[in-house]
């Protein structure tokens, strides 16, 4: 079975372009969700022995985490060590249950694919992106979002051109869904040919 990474920027429309992959009938494995299940499940005493202060009402609080975060950077890799691990086998254990299921392609949505070495994992990258004017319209459509931050948000993470640069199939967002659905299925072509 291929493994087809999917990744991009904030606000590029990787999450929508995940979904067009599914109506596809491709299994998706989300890299977000794992993490936020993580944090309901098996994460919770190995995170809380490094943050007590992000444990409330029996989970990891998000906004408890990001606030321990922010107040101590030093946290970042020691919290890195303990949920990569969780989610590699959360991935592998979807792996072996669409491999078993007959699939023969699978997607991985990964936000930061290429930051955390994930693409060697991979036996191709899709990389889903927009123009910057795009980008930042999109972010700035969000609830509690101001410029300064969205500006912040897209200055952190890998610029899209690297990311391009690094893919083996791009996706752009810029002219609508069915645009997309449509590269998604010459893609999908090309890796089963």
């Amino acid at each position: 079975m291929i493994k087809l990474g999917l990744t991009g920027s904030i606000a590029t429309g990787k999450s929508t372009t995940a979904k067009l992959f599914a109506e596809e009938g491709i299994p998706v494995h989300d890299a977000d969700e794992a993490v936020h299940l993580i944090y309901q499940n098996e994460g919770i005493a190995l995170v809380g022995d490094l943050i007590p202060s992000a444990i409330q009402d029996g989970i990891v609080d998000r906004k408890a985490l990001k606030a321990a975060l922010a107040s101590d950077a030093s946290l970042f890799p020691r919290l890195e060590a303990i949920v990569h691990p969780l989610v590699h086998a959360r991935e592998d254990a979807a792996f072996q249950k669409a491999n078993a299921a007959g699939h023969a392609v699978m997607v991985f949505d990964i936000p930061l694919l290429f930051e955390t070495g994930g693409d060697a994992r991979m036996d191709k990258v899709v990389v889903v992106h927009c123009e910057p004017e795009t980008q930042l319209t999109r972010l700035l459509a969000r609830s509690d979002m101001d410029e300064a931050t969205a500006r912040m948000l897209m200055d952190r993470q890998m610029a899209q051109e690297e990311k391009k640069a690094r893919a083996d199939f791009l996706i752009s967002t810029d002219h609508g869904v069915e645009t997309a659905r449509v590269e998604i299925q010459r893609i999908l072509r090309e890796i089963r040919a």
